[in-house]
């Protein structure tokens, strides 16, 4: 399945005269998890309901494997598609079990009640969620952070194929902030398309395989270590940016600090070095993926060992990689291996 955006425009006034966004242009495949990021005011929420037919683009469409969206029927495009908004000034009069439930509505017939497969649905994903201690709560009773998670319940009880979501984590603590991004990758690891906005750049470091940057000055879209950079940073939130690293024992996480403000007009250039990625990887089903995303980097590679090594009846996999590439082109690569599940690795800089 696919989901595209071709030549995106919108403008609240009835002329046109100030676009909010135009020439917007992305998609997005099974399993790819897609952030869109910029300064307050950019349209990012905007953007999703254009996609989703909520309004009405000023130019451009969106699509669905190629069938425009606002063509499609309602029940039709709401088993394909789930949306999360904030959950700001949302506080229905009912359960949190029954909240989450009106989410198999597109999965019942018109006429209809609940079967056991919607109820045992709904117990599921209150368990995932991690929120079952609230499933007879009434939605007046719970705070923002946990209304946000019942929203996203909901969405997930239609099985959905495209998660939409508005600022998903805006609400939360960090604990569940995790739940969240873990959420969302586990999605789209299992092949489902989540595209989120958020105002947290290391979360789309951290996640997204693809980001969207929206700013008065336009829009980029590609992969996030490419597109989420720290020149891009300055140009789209007029604030100077470093992207820095911090370490675990298993892997290299990239956050974002920012340091003043800019013009804007900062291009940040990358130096060139001589690199060693580390992989260490259990799961043999990952092979094929790591051997992919190498691949796309062979026109720097200067070697490369692969080590095998079984301790009783587990196998590891060890594979060093040696670069010589810009620093930017080494980041993109240990970015797009760390969002592989159950995959260590780490780079190292020759002095």
């Amino acid at each position: 399945m696919t989901i595209e955006v071709k030549n995106g425009s919108f403008a609240y006034d009835k002329q046109g005269d100030k676009m909010l966004f135009s020439g917007v242009e992305f998609s997005a495949s099974n399993g790819d998890l897609v952030a869109v990021l910029g300064p307050n005011g950019a349209g990012k929420t905007t953007l999703l309901r254009c996609i989703m037919g909520m309004l009405k683009w000023r130019e451009g469409a969106s699509f669905i494997d190629g069938e425009r969206i606002d063509k499609m029927p309602p029940r039709t495009l709401w088993q394909k598609l789930a949306y999360v908004p904030q959950a700001r000034g949302v506080s229905p009069n009912s359960t949190v079990f029954d909240m989450v439930l009106l989410g198999r509505n597109s999965r019942i017939g018109a006429f209809s009640q609940p079967n056991k497969e919607d109820i045992k649905c709904t117990e599921e994903i209150l368990d995932q969620l991690k929120i079952s201690h609230l499933s007879q709560k009434s939605c007046r009773q719970i705070s923002g952070g946990e209304m946000q998670m019942t929203l996203i319940a909901r969405a997930l009880a239609s099985q959905p194929k495209i998660l939409i979501l508005d600022e998903p984590e805006s609400n939360l603590d960090f604990r569940n902030q995790l739940i969240v991004l873990d959420i969302l990758s586990k999605l789209s690891h299992d092949g489902m398309i989540c595209i989120f906005n958020t105002h947290y750049p290391e979360h789309a470091l951290g996640r997204a395989n693809r980001s969207l940057i929206l700013s008065q000055g336009g829009s980029i879209f590609g992969d996030t270590a490419k597109t989420v950079t720290e020149s891009a940073i300055s140009k789209a939130f007029g604030v100077r940016a470093v992207i820095t690293e911090a370490e675990t024992k298993s892997n290299t996480f990239r956050t974002v600090i920012p340091i003043e403000l800019s013009n804007g007009s900062e291009n940040i250039q990358s130096a060139s070095s001589i690199a060693v990625v580390s992989i260490i990887v259990k799961d043999r089903s990952q092979a094929e993926k790591i051997n992919k995303i190498l691949h796309k980097y062979s026109r720097y590679t200067i070697g490369r060992m692969g080590l095998p090594y079984r301790n009783g009846g587990e196998e590891t996999n060890i594979i060093n990689l040696s670069l010589d590439a810009p620093d930017s082109e080494v980041a993109a690569l240990v970015s797009q291996l760390s969002l592989l599940g159950g995959v260590s690795v780490k780079a190292t800089y020759a002095q």
